[in-house]
């Protein structure tokens, strides 16, 4: 079969396709024959070095794709060959076929297309956590999601405005606004031409919010917190803005000044809650998985949410799909087609 196999870290150009042989299929283990992978800038961090929750190198990246069972393993039953399904995991679907033990098969969404399906298991996992898990967000929350053109913030602004929040949007660029504001948010605001402090101050009475969803870090963790109101709560789910470098020892210290930390004191005289999540340390907890995951499908289909696929890529094209999110002038989800 035919992978990127990860043997060393780098730019774009270390993503090379292999040939590697099929893995057999053990017990309680499946054969999943991919059609579409979703990325996530995890892996742009991973094949930078830079990611502590990726494997031991050589791997194959991918922590999502969609595709159809093509061979079962001993002990399971209640799945079919020829059945479509998400795969979810730390790593193995930027492949032709992957083999995964059957807890991180999940049922892929019927009305959903091979992209959007690619495209909605971590995205909407890690919006809803951040939203209804960590932030236990209430229709009447004024929310404030940053990055809220991307894969995470897309996501988190439908899941906000199916409860009719007032929802700020925060993106780098102009040319993202109008998704932003096509998805539902009350406010997009580019924060590089725009200060989100002032503009959410005056559109709130002197206010500010109640619920954050931040996945930026730096000045944008820092500023969020000036606009977090007493009993508000900001969920952290990344800092796409470190930029380690391991040859340029600046770098060193601005990625450490830029890590997102806050103080129990001036939380505690704010009566504000910070908290943070990352869904891979949790795959091991397959109950509370398959909660969340359940309670996020019903509350999709029953107000008709879906993914936001902005980019789609040819599997040979995989270096320029990583290329076109590490600029940052991507929409929505990048998915690559098998």
């Amino acid at each position: 079969m035919k992978a990127y196999v990860l043997n060393k870290v780098g730019d774009a150009d270390v993503l090379k396709i292999s040939e590697k042989a099929p893995v057999p299929v053990g017990v309680n283990e499946v054969r999943v024959r991919i059609e579409t992978i979703g990325l996530n800038y995890a892996e742009i961090q991973s094949r930078k070095g830079l990611y502590g929750w990726a494997p031991k190198r050589p791997y194959i990246p991918g922590m999502e794709a969609y595709g159809s069972v093509e061979e079962l393993g001993d002990g399971i039953s209640n799945l079919n060959i020829g059945t479509n399904v998400i795969v979810v995991g730390q790593y193995g679907n930027y492949a032709e076929e992957v083999v995964v033990p059957v807890s991180q098969i999940l049922p892929a969404i019927e009305r959903f297309s091979p992209a959007e399906n690619a495209g909605f298991a971590v995205q909407f996992m890690t919006a809803w956590v951040a939203l209804f898990e960590l932030c236990r967000i209430k229709e009447t929350d004024r929310v404030l999601i940053q990055a809220a053109a991307g894969g995470v913030g897309t996501a988190a602004i439908q899941l906000a405005k199916a409860l009719d929040c007032e929802v700020f949007g925060t993106t780098s660029q102009d040319t993202k606004l109008d998704l932003v504001r096509r998805l539902g948010a009350d406010h997009p605001i580019n924060y590089h031409s725009t200060d989100f402090v002032e503009f959410i101050r005056e559109k709130t009475d002197g206010q500010g919010v109640d619920v954050i969803v931040e996945v930026v870090g730096g000045e944008i963790f820092n500023k969020s917190l000036e606009v977090l109101n007493p009993f508000g709560r900001m969920a952290v789910m990344g800092f796409a803005s470190l930029n380690l470098k391991k040859l340029n020892p600046f770098s060193w210290w601005k990625t450490w000044r830029d890590i997102p930390r806050v103080k129990i004191n001036d939380m505690a005289m704010a009566s504000q809650m910070v908290g943070a999540s990352h869904l891979g340390y949790l795959l091991k907890d397959t109950d509370r998985m398959m909660k969340i995951w359940g309670d996020l499908c019903s509350f999709t289909l029953q107000h008709g949410l879906k993914p936001v696929v902005g980019h789609e890529f040819r599997f040979e094209e995989m270096a320029d799909a990583h290329r076109l999110m590490e600029s940052r002038n991507s929409q929505g989800k990048i998915v690559v087609h098998v």
